[in-house]
């Protein structure tokens, strides 16, 4: 049986998901305790999103659609690490940033997940094949190879080349972001596998190596991912509280969850008592003396 530690914060979330269900993607006066990332990221809501900016130090938006709200430290994970590969690698094309979640959340086109701040579709990095930094295609695949094919209106074959230094730096910013928790890097085996090789050769860190092996993932219930890296974030400690759900592993290296503390049976039983007896849980304590005594 789940301990009552971690039965709470599940059944909070479910509260926060039939509120949600009833009153659409809003704040509702049922549940105001539950605030921010609500529910899991497939099926929820979000109140007080942060909007990230329609551009910055080493980002632009892809699109104009108004899909791109999250939570306070995913929009801040996202524009750090942009800034640092920006700064790390001065002159190349800018970050491009897909959707993130809709205002309140919810549903949006072209997404199952998406739903509660708490992802953002990261474009990849693109070199010409001689080297040179280029803007992104947009969702184009890379193949095992690094190369994605273009294709052009005459029909004549263009290639781009994935910029593995700057995936590597954007991938090494967000895993050590304080702001970030980052439960998953949702990425194509291949491209990881590239992108590991890199770090490796660089002679990185080998527990940070490990921290982003851990992340990165191909799923297996959609496509592969080999044209974006699906960035989704853990809940914030705090936000266990507050109906924010998991929705997968939460890694032993993010800040720790707090811990409720289970009520003993004598408080359960003056609880339950206080609304059931007249006078309350006092009341009930004169009636149970006697049989005591007993």
């Amino acid at each position: 049986m789940p301990s009552r530690a971690l039965f709470t914060p599940f059944l909070l979330g479910l509260v926060a998901l039939c509120c949600a269900a009833c009153v659409g993607a809003s704040p509702t006066p049922l549940a105001p305790a539950l605030r921010g990332s609500i529910g899991v990221p497939h099926h929820g809501v979000i109140t007080d999103a942060v909007e990230l900016p329609r551009q910055g130090e080493g980002y632009r938006l892809l699109r104009s659609n108004g899909v791109r709200w999250g939570t306070a430290g995913l929009v801040a994970a996202v524009q750090r690490a942009a800034a640092e590969v920006a700064r790390a690698r001065p002159g190349g094309e800018p970050l491009f940033v897909g959707d993130l979640s809709a205002r309140h959340g919810g549903a949006t086109r072209g997404h199952r997940s998406h739903r509660t701040g708490r992802d953002a579709d990261l474009l990849l990095y693109a070199l010409t094949p001689d080297g040179r930094s280029v803007r992104s295609p947009g969702f184009v695949e890379f193949g095992p190879d690094g190369l994605a094919r273009l294709g052009d209106s005459s029909g004549a074959d263009e290639y781009v080349r994935l910029d593995v230094e700057r995936e590597w730096l954007l991938v090494k910013s967000l895993v050590r972001s304080p702001d970030a928790h980052v439960q998953w890097l949702f990425l194509a085996r291949w491209i990881e596998a590239l992108i590991i090789e890199y770090a490796r050769a660089l002679g990185e860190d080998p527990e940070l190596i490990w921290y982003a092996e851990s992340v990165l993932l191909q799923p297996g219930d959609s496509t592969a991912h080999a044209d974006h890296i699906h960035l989704r974030v853990a809940c914030a400690p705090d936000d266990f509280l507050s109906g924010c759900l998991g929705g997968g592993p939460y890694w032993p290296w993010l800040p720790a969850v707090p811990q409720l503390v289970a009520p003993s049976d004598d408080d359960l039983a003056a609880a339950l008592l206080d609304d059931l007896l007249p006078g309350g849980a006092a009341a009930g304590s004169r009636v149970a003396a006697p049989d005591s005594a007993l």
